[in-house]
């Protein structure tokens, strides 16, 4: 009798560390992909700054259409991206479009006084750091849950969950990754 107990307690605290586990990766699983909806959101939020932005650089700025039209490119791409790679390449573009923006902006003092377009700027780099935001929650709870796919206990319950290791989101923008050129004279 009391040996039936025992078994029948060990079995039960394995059934309940098994549903824990498998919940566990579950939870794991909803954080990652509530980080990518979130960088989504944010970059659909900056995606809907950029007509604005657009219109307001055009009032000044007639003949830098090259630069425009690269801005509405990569806002088209953003809409457009259904993966995290695809995403993270459409939001370096985005970036980099942004930033020619601004660089013509500089070449127009008119422009840069505008209440407008300050008004602009300062959401753009708010939304930015949303974003930003975003991509470290999006990457910190990937690292989580890969972790716990690759780790015992955990990873024998991955199969069951259908968890597995998931993408990181890295934006694919070479000038971040070479050398400064750095000149003493």
């Amino acid at each position: 009798m009391v040996f039936a107990l025992v078994i029948a307690a060990i079995i039960v605290a394995l059934v309940v560390f098994a549903i824990w586990q498998f919940n566990r990766l579950r939870r794991l699983m909803v954080n990652v992909d509530e980080g990518y909806a979130q960088i989504e959101v944010q970059l659909t939020r900056r995606a809907d700054l950029i007509p604005n932005l657009v219109q307001t650089v055009k009032g000044y700025a007639t003949h830098e259409n090259a630069v425009l039209e690269a801005v509405t490119n990569a806002r088209s791409a953003v809409k457009d991206a259904h993966s995290v790679s695809e995403t993270a390449a459409a939001d370096g573009a985005l970036n980099s479009a942004i930033k020619g923006v601004m660089i013509v902006a500089e070449n127009y003092p008119d422009l840069k006084a505008s209440a407008n377009f300050l008004q602009l700027q300062e959401e753009l780099t708010a939304t930015e750091n949303k974003v930003a935001f975003a991509r470290q929650y999006y990457n910190e709870s990937v690292r989580a849950l890969n972790t716990a796919v690759v780790t015992v206990p955990s990873m024998f319950f991955a199969g069951i969950a259908h968890a597995s290791k998931r993408e990181f989101y890295e934006v694919p923008d070479e000038s971040h990754r070479l050398t400064p050129d750095v000149g003493f004279s």
